[in-house]
């Protein structure tokens, strides 16, 4: 989505950005290929938006152009502690027809020669149950070849019509997902106080990422858990995706061989510098050492 994020003195400044989309660009900056499949418009701010992912590094090869489409639209309002508020336009955004346009069908074909596939809650809210259940098959053919598949929690609850779909949608999410990225403030919104063990019912089958709200992150991967703890940073300016570098962070250290702990402290790293700067994606300037 275009980003616009509100300054001090009321100016915006126009940047691009959105949860998956943070998570790849922050993917290929840590070394990971990494394609981004999503649908634009043919307008010339669509056509900013490829030309910075694919200065990112970011493949586009298979980003659908849609006639006549826009992209989404958010802005980043920050209070003084650094704590985000959104406001969204996207009803009409050309990524909600990713899985409705008939000439997304090679594209969709296309996702079960992914190693990892990587998704999140907000990627859910955007199809409807068609759309919904159209990927779901996709993700399930794509792990009975043997390919993996990652989802982040990231509930929002305007994006959904209704707390029982979001449920029923973020459960079959959970049964297809080898790793899982999750934080108790998601899992609160959507379960109540019941989210955890909603959660932790697929650890037996799947990789638990789960983090606190004191940053503690509590791994669970095959029958062990892990507690990884983490410092809050102290210059805190911005805390747009934090989850999604987390995230970004997390998988790439999981895809070269390392171990979920070590996984875990790349992740807090990562997302720790990345709060002590404005908008979703930093200066490359201002990445951590791997």
């Amino acid at each position: 989505m275009i980003e616009l994020r509100e300054e001090a003195d009321g100016r915006l400044s126009r940047s691009f950005g959105g949860d998956t989309l943070n998570t790849a660009v922050y993917l290929a900056r840590l070394g990971t290929r990494v394609d981004y499949i999503t649908a634009l418009g043919d307008d010339s701010w669509s056509d900013e938006l490829i030309a910075a992912w694919d200065a990112e590094g970011v493949g586009t090869d298979r980003v659908l152009r849609l006639p006549g489409r826009l992209p989404g639209l958010y802005i980043i309002q920050t209070d003084p502690k650094g704590e985000r508020r959104f406001s969204y336009w996207r009803e009409t955004a050309a990524a909600r027809l990713l899985f409705k346009a008939p000439e997304a069908q090679p594209i969709i074909e296309s996702l079960a020669t992914y190693d990892l596939i990587y998704l999140s809650g907000i990627s859910l809210s955007l199809y409807g149950d068609e759309g919904r259940a159209r990927l779901f098959s996709v993700l399930r053919d794509a792990r009975s070849a043997g390919k993996r598949v990652a989802f982040d929690t990231n509930f929002r609850p305007r994006g959904w019509p209704d707390q029982t779909v979001a449920r029923t949608a973020f459960r079959q999410a959970f049964e297809c997902a080898d790793i899982i990225l999750a934080s108790t403030e998601d899992l609160d919104l959507l379960f109540g106080g019941t989210g955890v063990d909603a959660l932790l019912a697929f650890s037996d089958r799947a990789e638990i990422v789960l983090k606190h709200p004191d940053l503690t992150c509590r791994v669970l991967s095959k029958g062990k858990e892990i507690l990884v703890p983490s410092k809050p940073a102290e210059d805190v300016v911005d805390t747009t995706a934090a989850g999604d570098s987390f995230a970004a962070a997390y998988l790439n250290a999981r895809l070269s061989g390392k171990s979920p702990e070590a996984a875990a402290q790349s992740g807090h790293r990562l997302a720790g510098q990345v709060v002590r700067h404005r908008g979703a994606i930093i200066r490359r300037d201002a990445m951590p050492n791997p």
